[in-house]
């Protein structure tokens, strides 16, 4: 009773209840304002320079390449006009020796031969064209003997972006090292190599992955409303989504299309309410952030993101063991144990390093719900090497990992419900009985059981939603956002060149084909050294 008792105390803890979710989403409709309004916000409201959404109709054949982490993956994506596509694609690994090459040519040359090789063992008749290109400036439509591909290119890491395909690299992260690529335009480093393998492909757009999650499944969706938002929620999470103009109110760099009225905004929503002005703050909220290798901030991230769940468990649980009060997977004798034994802890188990928990024994144990627990009991011992855990200890864990889960869900409520009213949707006469689509991605709202429950559950509590706008907001999973969604992300660019004056047009695609024309006489195209 003891350990049932402390469980309960701790859960409590991580209650979220209805009065503090209502706050922490009129904080966040106040952070996005803000972001809105100047730089240096919480939230960073980043214009992606994308403009319009697709609503399925769209054909037409594009490509897209995604860099972010150790694998390269190169797409085509055939769009076929009926909210259906068809995908081909490949994947390398980045060699070692390139995350920490000395220059940046060395890492995007290599980028450059795998969409060649791609181009060659998918696409190998406009491959072969390139070498034949005659062209014709007849028409802003450009090339008529080749079709050249426009492509969303996916770079997972910080850049600041000033056009939809021009973005300087910030910093790198995950194991990439290249200084000589600080402060450069990625997409342009990427079409030099493309131009000197003289290959048909020019890098229309650079590609956030919440935005290409919203592209993808406002493709897809059924539906005559576009998806208003495209958000993560797996082992990191952001959102962005399909903001007036009228309402970004801080300058912008670079050309764009103003036509729509509209801009789809990157929120960086992990940094939100860094301040901890609403969000909970446990001790083992404080323990985790202050053990982090960025303190201090990406503090809603670090409280709902998969990356992190786990830890925050894992900390709580630290704490049980430690406590001489309670019997926490220790047994007097094997009487006390249900299946007659006695649990044991392997030294080595996973429990005791940081990080050693993975957040998917929690789906385990929201999945199970058999008397006794056997297949969360099965799972600690082949995870974490707790063997023979008690009914009571499964009890506790399953207790636990689920209020660290429910207010994970509930915090993810608050940054739905906050950009839902933003968009006005709710209350727009010419909307109504019409779903407000979402877009989802990541392993927490595909596979943590329940997931999706709660976070319902909490939007049909939150003022201006209540249970009649929560049964209106329909989120689905979207695939491939890097894929698919980067593809019409392209799409999307080539419109905006045809939007471009003629004389403009013109132009850009002279200077493409002097960067094309001078082809080998050996058709074998090479990377540089």
């Amino acid at each position: 009773m003891a350990l049932e008792a402390e469980a309960a105390r701790i859960t409590s803890q991580f209650e979220f209840g209805d009065d503090l979710v209502n706050k922490a989403v009129k904080e966040f409709q106040r952070q996005m304002t803000e972001g809105l309004e100047k730089d240096g916000a919480s939230l960073s409201q980043i214009p992606t320079y994308v403009t319009a959404v697709p609503n399925g109709t769209e054909k037409g054949l594009y490509m897209a390449v995604d860099l972010g982490g150790t694998n390269f993956r190169v797409c085509s994506i055939q769009l076929n006009g009926d909210t259906t596509f068809n995908l081909t694609f490949s994947k390398v690994a980045i060699p070692r020796e390139l995350m920490v090459a000395k220059t940046a040519q060395e890492l995007f040359a290599f980028l450059a031969k795998q969409i060649e090789l791609f181009l060659q063992t998918h696409h190998e008749d406009h491959f072969e064209q390139h070498v034949r290109r005659r062209m014709t400036m007849s028409s802003p439509e450009g090339f008529k003997d080749e079709h050249v591909f426009r492509l969303g290119f996916t770079f997972s890491f910080p850049v600041q972006q000033v056009g939809i395909n021009k973005g300087t690299l910030i910093r790198w992260t995950k194991g990439f090292d290249i200084p000589d690529a600080v402060g450069k335009d990625v997409c342009a480093l990427l079409q030099d190599e493309i131009d000197k393998l003289h290959l048909p492909v020019k890098v229309a757009a650079l590609v956030n992955d919440t935005v290409g999650t919203l592209m993808a499944r406002s493709y897809s969706s059924p539906g005559k409303t576009s998806t208003v938002l495209g958000a993560i929620f797996g082992t990191g999470t952001n959102g962005a989504y399909v903001e007036k103009l009228s309402n970004l109110k801080k300058p912008l760099e670079g050309e764009y299309d103003t036509s729509t009225g509209e801009m789809v905004i990157n929120t960086e929503w992990g940094s939100f309410d860094n301040q901890l002005g609403v969000l909970p703050n446990t001790p083992w909220d404080i323990a985790l952030d202050k053990a982090s290798t960025n303190p201090g901030i990406q503090m809603y991230e670090k409280r709902v993101s998969g990356m992190f769940l786990g830890e925050i468990l894992r900390l709580v649980l630290i704490d049980l063991l430690k406590n001489p009060s309670v019997s926490f997977f220790k047994d007097e004798n094997s009487s006390s144990n249900d299946w007659k034994s006695t649990t044991n802890i392997l030294a080595s188990s996973s429990i005791y390093q940081q990080w050693g928990l993975d957040t998917a024994i929690m789906s385990v144990a929201a999945a199970d719900n058999t008397p006794e627990l056997a297949t969360l009991r099965g799972e600690l011992e082949k995870q974490l090497g707790i063997y023979s855990a008690g009914l009571d200890d499964a009890q506790a864990f399953k207790a636990l990992a689920y209020a660290v889960g429910r207010r994970a869900a509930r915090l993810s409520a608050v940054a739905i419900a906050a950009i839902v009213l933003q968009t006005g949707k709710l209350t727009d006469p010419a909307n109504k009985d019409e779903p407000i689509d979402i877009g989802v991605d990541g392993s927490l709202v595909e596979h943590y059981p329940y997931f999706r429950d709660m976070i319902y559950e909490a939007l049909a509590k939150i003022d201006g939603v209540g249970e009649e706008g929560a049964n209106r907001i329909r989120i689905g999973i979207a695939k491939d956002g890097s894929g698919v969604g980067a593809a019409l992300i392209a799409l999307v660019a080539a419109g905006m060149e045809k939007n471009m004056s003629t004389a403009d047009y013109l132009g850009e695609l002279r200077s493409t084909a002097r960067n094309l024309s001078t082809v080998p006489e050996d058709t074998e195209a090479t990377t540089a050294d």
